[in-house]
């Protein structure tokens, strides 16, 4: 598999709320606010050209659509100092159809991913068989 695979998360309805919809409007965003010292590891990591499945927390819980990396991780021109880092994201599609944290939990491939045993990452990897039972689930009718 070229590139890197990862999973970014968002909160539509929270305070600093960014929806897929917006994002398919806005076709491409700097991907901020990100704190938390593991999740800016995985930032660090990405490249561009990576994609990343766009996930909705809140009460959706749910993988909704693809972004690609559309920049290299730079510092954060709103935090000062360096320390945190953002990359910039582009629009790629929305999934076939939402897959549910809840359908996520039923399948063995999932098992031990930082999604299920790290739940305020907001920012990780996601391993190859992971990614594509992902994309397989989206294409399936709802299970």
């Amino acid at each position: 598999m070229a590139g890197g695979r990862w999973l970014v998360k968002q909160e539509p309805g929270g305070p600093r709320g960014y929806s897929f919809d917006q994002m398919k409007k806005d076709k491409e965003t700097v991907w901020d606010g990100v704190r938390n010292n593991l999740a800016l590891k995985h930032v660090n990591r990405m490249k561009k050209g990576d994609l990343a499945l766009y996930y909705h927390t809140g009460r959706q819980r749910r993988a909704v659509g693809i972004v690609e990396v559309a920049s290299a991780p730079y510092p954060d021109p709103e935090a000062g100092g360096g320390r945190f880092s953002v990359v910039d994201v582009r629009y790629k599609r929305a999934l076939k159809r939402p897959v549910s944290l809840d359908e996520m939990r039923r399948k063995k491939e999932f098992a031990g991913w930082e999604l299920l045993r790290i739940s305020r990452l907001s920012v990780m990897p996601v391993p190859p068989a992971v990614w594509d039972e992902v994309i397989r689930m989206s294409e399936a009718a709802a299970e």
